[in-house]
């Protein structure tokens, strides 16, 4: 089994913390990197604003379904239960937080893209895909409350969930789902994900109203993970 420190790597950018997922591979999610990625959202503490960023070509091409395969099936709903628990510690966060889509993000990864504030995304490879219909899995439900209440157009719920369209940046862009399509390679996109983080950081909101206002704002998706995250938050500092 893979180690949580091989998993993703943390460092500080200025105010922003920035989280990578590490690997060559598709960064698929499994209850191992999902506990790898909670613990370093944890560590965000003092921070200003945090940016989930994908190492390679891939931000993330969803749920393990090899881990799926092998496990024992009583431990099946763990990973919906931490993926969950991850997406209640980003809504709780108190500090603002932007996705670098680096790559190819599908099913849970588009999911996890849109979990954040805000979405950057590299123009020039990859794309967004809720692969559900496509793959014959019926989708999560938490998975459509996101796409219900981050997705602004009707027609382009419709066609990620019942089309299987996968938007490139540009597209992503123009049906409001994306605030920016970067041009180069996966370090300008972490880097202008930094940037926006570091400029809303820098507007100094309290943090612990940043979190509820989240909660408010997007208050199906918050009622079907709450119940999953962390405990008691840490101490929400002025930002």
């Amino acid at each position: 089994m893979e180690s949580k420190d091989s998993l993703c790597t943390v460092e500080r950018r200025g105010r922003v913390h920035l989280i990578t997922i590490t690997g060559a591979d598709d960064h698929r999610l499994n209850p191992t990197r999902l506990a790898a990625i909670r613990s370093a959202v944890a560590a965000s503490t003092g921070a200003g604003a945090l940016v989930i960023a994908g190492e390679g070509k891939y931000f993330s091409n969803g749920f393990d379904t090899e881990w799926v395969r092998t496990a024992p099936s009583h431990l099946h709903a763990t990973m919906d239960g931490t993926f969950r628990a991850l997406v209640a510690d980003l809504f709780s966060l108190p500090m603002p937080t932007v996705a670098a889509v680096t790559g190819h993000a599908a099913a849970a990864g588009c999911a996890l893209a849109l979990a954040h504030d805000a979405v950057v995304m590299r123009g020039s490879r990859g794309f967004l895909y809720m692969s559900e219909v496509d793959a014959g899995i019926k989708i999560v439900d938490f998975f459509a409350e996101l796409v219900r209440e981050k997705v602004p157009d009707a027609v382009a719920r419709r066609d990620q969930l019942l089309r299987g369209d996968k938007m490139t940046a540009a597209e992503a862009v123009r049906r409001g789902i994306v605030d920016a399509a970067v041009d180069g390679g996966v370090e300008d996109v972490v880097e202008a994900a930094v940037a926006e983080a570091e400029r809303l950081a820098a507007r100094g909101w309290d943090g612990e109203v940043v979190a509820e206002i989240r909660k408010a704002l997007w208050p199906k998706v918050w009622s079907k993970v709450k119940d999953h995250g962390a405990g008691p938050a840490a101490p929400r500092p002025r930002l």
